[in-house]
């Protein structure tokens, strides 16, 4: 694919030091690349520098030799990088149990085209969404989990991200716990979402615990699924409030919208690359002013 006034986006993870991003910039500029926006930050406490860079490839530079040439530069300041060409859809795996309010939500996004990545499988535990996934056209595995096929089925789900060469999979309310295993080979790359009041009210009900103590905030925390059970890197968060006048099914109505809200903004900001691990949490730069339209939309 020729480079002409394609669109890309690098992403930069190194030790702090002087001179990053003059040899980023210097870089670009020898390759004929024009930079559209720029992010970066600098952690004092980790050392740690992170940035992100879009950029147009204006003489026809192509994805390849932009990676090739970039390596050199990448070498002395021991970066972790990557340039991402934003024309390729991230491909996505979903998986679902009983509460649909997550993945119903997804498709409408990703049906209307604002949710810009290519989901190639719903994967459930349960068959109550086969019928709203087949709908949409996209492959339906019902993969039943009990205590005694827990490996085989997750083996099963792994085959079908591997054979789909999924980039990322989403946790859209699936309440199955991974093995440690399928966590570190996913690492960074599944997206899970769950209210906020953990570590309080864990359990069955957890929005009729929240009423029965009288709480006035409802909210939901988007994180990387890591072995630790939802203590992973948190990518976003969101709150709503309550009051003593509503009753417990309307804190589970905000609940699941808060909940759709917080994940979709996740997934967003993974997809645009604007995500960076950093030690155990995130570095999640803001779509810019000039780019929130685009990126909302594809």
């Amino acid at each position: 694919m020729s480079g002409s006034d394609h669109t890309y986006v690098l992403t930069v993870q190194c030790p702090s030091t002087r001179g990053i991003v003059a040899a980023i910039a210097n870089y670009l500029a020898e390759q004929g690349c024009n930079i559209t926006d720029s992010q970066q930050y600098d952690d004092a406490l980790t050392g740690n520098f992170f940035m992100r860079v879009t950029f147009r490839s204006e003489k026809g530079v192509d994805h390849d030799t932009l990676k090739t040439g970039f390596a050199p530069v990448a070498l002395p300041f021991a970066m972790t990088w990557a340039i991402h060409d934003e024309a390729e859809r991230m491909k996505v795996v979903l998986m679902v149990s009983r509460f649909g309010h997550c993945l119903n939500d997804l498709l409408y996004r990703w049906r209307i085209g604002a949710l810009p990545v290519d989901i190639v499988a719903v994967v459930s535990n349960h068959m109550d969404y086969q019928k709203v996934v087949v709908n949409h056209d996209i492959p339906f595995h019902h993969i039943k989990v009990t205590k005694d096929n827990k490996p085989e089925a997750e083996a099963r789900i792994m085959a079908v991200v591997h054979d789909t060469k999924a980039d990322l999979i989403v946790l859209a309310r699936y309440m199955q716990i991974l093995s440690d295993q399928m966590c570190q080979e996913m690492s960074g790359r599944i997206i899970n979402i769950h209210h906020s009041f953990l570590p309080s009210f864990k359990g069955a009900n957890p929005y009729k615990q929240a009423y029965e103590r009288g709480v006035k905030l409802i909210g939901a925390t988007a994180h990387y699924v890591t072995a630790d059970l939802d203590e992973g890197p948190i990518i976003e968060q969101d709150t709503v409030r309550v009051t003593h006048a509503q009753s417990p099914s309307d804190y589970v109505s905000l609940g699941r919208d808060v909940e759709a809200q917080v994940l979709a903004r996740a997934i967003h900001a993974h997809i645009h690359h604007r995500v960076f691990q950093n030690d155990a949490k995130t570095v999640v730069f803001p779509a810019s002013p000039g780019s929130y339209a685009s990126e909302r939309m594809g």
